[in-house]
């Protein structure tokens, strides 16, 4: 060997020692090991193939077994055939490996680079290793039972039934009052419940809040005394749409505290466009489903009109109903369409009209003979899609209609009884239920809540609510929960504990609070001064003595007073009488003195004025002359003793 590339290979081998200790790398300057990618993706792939067909004629065999009911006799030849199927890989595996090992050099135990990825790994030496390929779609293992497909079957059919669906396991009843629900609220959330009624009361209802007393938290009556119509959460829940039998429509917020209220027209104009509120009573009300700030309500004095919660002074739009021949007509409900574009109201006079929000004047759609004409058509419904039209109508008919074609309605339910004229129809949330309470007089039968399948039109549940009418319903989309409001003052709710959410499910589960007693204080005894016994009369041993002696005194026994005789004491009259009026009818009125001769009556008193003259004789007795009187002769005094004829005659 040439002794200089010695000294050449022994400085190289010194200075990738020292790069080393310097590095830090304890492998530095060794040869790496490289890889052939492709020979490694193909060997990998061919041992896939091998034991995937391997599993699947396992497979097949092992089913085979098992139908023939020797499944016994084939687990020993598997067995051994896994055996020497994993003994063969081994060698072969061992056989590459060695032949690798001598292609490389002897630092290959120690490998510089990245390690190798998870799917290059080798697993050869577990035996029992299997490899399974993806399923296809659709494709079920032979060995499935058949009662797992029965139960998805029967799954399936529960999915397509929609009367499944409904959730009315469970029910609570919330007591508003004795008279009837006529209005009930329920805001996006789920949490807060309100309901109003015939009693004028508004009442909130907090399910979180409540316990299993079902006790609302707060009531008041935000317009006198005044029938509640419709009560609605607007679409963030913060206020509340408060519809009455009043000309003006009240906005509250969540807990009751007024907002804003309508203002009222000018009843002695004609057209009604040009006053800025209505003029008669509301009948209905509800918010844009879109718009957080917009309400609508409609009124006996034939218009709907449109509002601004920033603006109460005047409303925002006017609609005015009119009859085939122009005449001004009554709408006794009104909506707004899902996307908020359409307003619909149902009239007195039996017609459905729907304007587009931004035209007032012309109708869009118009039905003229929806309903009978006179009766009241108490509820008007869009379905979740928009296309599908409810009508709830005072001639005990369900109509839906299409209002892409608007002359003729799409189905019709008949014999429905409705006496109120806030009767609720509403869809369910999925959109397949068309759902309405029916009416019934005072103790003739049970009020019902109908569902009817909105492809079919088919009666296919009910609920016998109570036994009075049922008004309200509502059924919330996020909570899966039936809201009604019956004619005897109470409010139910139906839920299921699967398929509902929330809402009354919160307070049914606590416990009812204890009512905390009144806690009175206890405390010691207060001793006054004459309480001690120095200061404590003699108790008497026998209450006789005692009792005489309460005789004796006029106090204790109340001994009546006798009469007084005399002029009176101690405050007390005698029985004359010591008053004026008894001294003036004593020495006046009982005075005897004859005062027919006018004469002497004044002259009487002449004598006792020339003695003591007090009134007009002292002011003048400085300048009165003394008065000179001519005496009167005999004759004279004959002749006026003289008859009065006798003189005459003379």
């Amino acid at each position: 060997m040439d002794p200089n590339k010695v000294n050449e290979a022994s400085g190289k081998m010194s200075g990738d020692g020292d790069m080393a200790s310097v590095m830090g790398f304890s492998g530095f300057g060794k040869k790496a090991r490289t890889f052939d990618l492709d020979a490694i993706f193909e060997q990998t792939r061919r041992t896939a193939i091998e034991r995937s067909q391997h599993v699947l004629e396992e497979r097949h065999k092992d089913s085979q077994m098992e139908e023939e009911g020797e499944s016994s006799k084939s687990v020993k030849p598997s067995v051994h055939r896994d055996k020497a199927a994993a003994a063969s890989r081994k060698q072969e595996s061992e056989s590459s490996s060695d032949s690798d090992s001598d292609s490389d050099s002897d630092s290959d135990s120690e490998l510089i680079g990245p390690p190798l990825p998870p799917q290059f790994t080798a697993k050869d030496d577990d035996d029992d290793e299997r490899v399974r390929l993806p399923r296809r779609p659709g494709h079920t293992d032979s060995t499935a039972s058949s009662d797992e497909d029965d139960e998805e079957e029967a799954q399936d059919e529960d999915d397509d039934n929609p009367v499944k669906k409904i959730p009315d396991t469970h029910e609570i009843t919330l007591q508003h009052g004795t008279k009837t629900v006529s209005a009930l609220g329920l805001d996006p959330s789920g949490a807060r419940l309100v309901t109003g009624g015939y009693d004028y009361d508004v009442r909130f209802w907090d399910f979180a809040g409540m316990d299993q007393a079902l006790q609302a938290f707060r009531s008041l009556q935000p317009c006198e005394c005044h029938q509640i119509k419709s009560l609605q959460y607007s679409m963030t829940g913060d206020v509340i749409l408060v519809v009455s039998g009043n000309a003006q429509a009240k906005v509250l917020d969540r807990d009751g505290f007024n907002v804003m209220e309508c203002i009222k027209g000018d009843q002695y104009i004609v057209d009604m466009a040009n006053t800025k509120g209505h003029t008669a009573m509301l009948n209905s009300g509800c918010w844009h489903p879109k718009i957080k700030e917009e309400f609508m309500t409609c009124s006996n004095d034939g218009t709907v009109r449109t509002w601004d919660l920033n603006s109460e002074k005047k409303h925002k739009s006017v609609f005015k109903p009119r009859s085939f021949q122009g005449k001004k007509v009554i709408p006794t409900c009104c909506t707004y369409s899902r996307d908020g574009k359409l307003i619909a109201a149902g009239c007195q006079d039996g017609t459905i009209q729907i304007w587009d929000r931004n035209l007032s004047v012309h109708t869009k759609f118009h039905c003229r003979q929806a309903h009978i004409p006179g009766s009241d058509t108490s509820c008007l419904s869009f379905s979740y899609d928009g296309m599908t039209l409810a009508s709830r109508g005072g001639d005990d008919t369900l109509k839906m209609w299409d209002i892409r074609n608007f002359k003729k309605p799409v189905n019709v339910a008949t014999g429905l009884t409705n006496y109120f004229a806030m009767t609720d129809c509403c869809f369910s949330p999925d959109d397949k239920l068309l759902v309405t309470g029916t009416s019934v007089k005072k103790d003739e039968g049970n009020g019902k809540l109908v569902f009817f399948d909105r492809a079919s039109f088919h009666r296919g549940y009910e609920i016998e609510v109570t036994n009075a009418s049922v008004i309200r319903c509502l059924w919330h989309p996020k909570l899966n929960q039936i809201m009604v409001g019956t004619g005897n003052g109470l409010a139910k709710v139906y839920y299921d504990p699967v398929k509902s959410h929330r809402g009354a499910k919160l307070c049914v589960v606590k416990s009812q609070r204890k009512e905390k007693q009144a806690e009175t204080l206890t405390q010691d005894y207060i001793i006054t001064p004459h309480a001690l016994p120095m200061f404590r009369e003699a108790r008497q041993r026998s209450t006789r003595k005692q009792l005489e002696k309460d005789r004796l005194d006029p106090k204790k026994s109340h001994k009546p007073e006798p009469p007084v005789s005399g002029p009176g004491r101690g405050g007390r009259v005698a029985a004359h009488g010591g008053t004026l009026s008894s001294f003036i009818v004593k020495n006046i009125a009982l005075d005897k003195t004859d005062d027919s001769n006018p004469r002497e009556a004044i002259l009487r008193h002449a004598k006792e004025a020339s003695d003591n003259p007090y009134w007009v004789a002292p002011a003048y007795t400085v300048t009165q002359p003394e008065p000179v009187f001519a005496e009167e002769s005999e004759e004279d005094e004959e002749a006026d003793k003289e008859p009065e004829w006798k003189k005459r005659k003379i």
